[in-house]
């Protein structure tokens, strides 16, 4: 499993807004042109984020988002989950049969990949944006 792209934005654009000035809302195209994301890219992910409730989007002129979840309460996997990422090893959920194998069968090293699945889940719910400040 490679943790893909809109999974890496997500966070890379979260940590963006996060060192700016947190009363003032960021344009994607500033977080676009800072980061070398794809501005429609990074719409696609905002939508998600906010669907998700951590960020806020703010209209009009000088318009942008804004993180609406405080930094130290705000995890990596938060905003991983929030776009949606896969960070299972496994294949079962990606199949959606119990097992990993066609029979419904667990394959010989769905335990190995599981507990891989389970270390990373536990690796980005400890680490917070405020921790990577």
């Amino acid at each position: 499993m490679m943790l893909s792209t809109k999974g890496r934005y997500a966070v890379m654009a979260i940590l963006d807004i996060a060192t700016q000035d947190m009363q003032k809302p960021t344009s994607l195209a500033e977080i676009a042109a800072r980061q070398n994301i794809a501005l429609n890219y990074l719409e696609q992910i905002f939508a998600k984020l906010r669907k998700a409730g951590l960020v806020n989007a703010i209209k009009g002129p000088g318009g942008g988002y804004i993180i609406s979840v405080e930094l130290n309460q705000l995890t990596i996997a938060a905003i991983i989950d929030a776009v949606e990422e896969n960070i299972e090893m496994t294949r079962c959920k990606i199949n959606s049969y119990p097992g990993c194998m066609p029979d419904h069968a667990k394959c010989k090293t769905h335990d190995l990949w599981h507990g891989l699945s389970e270390h990373i889940r536990s690796y980005f719910t400890a680490i917070s944006v405020a921790d990577i400040l």
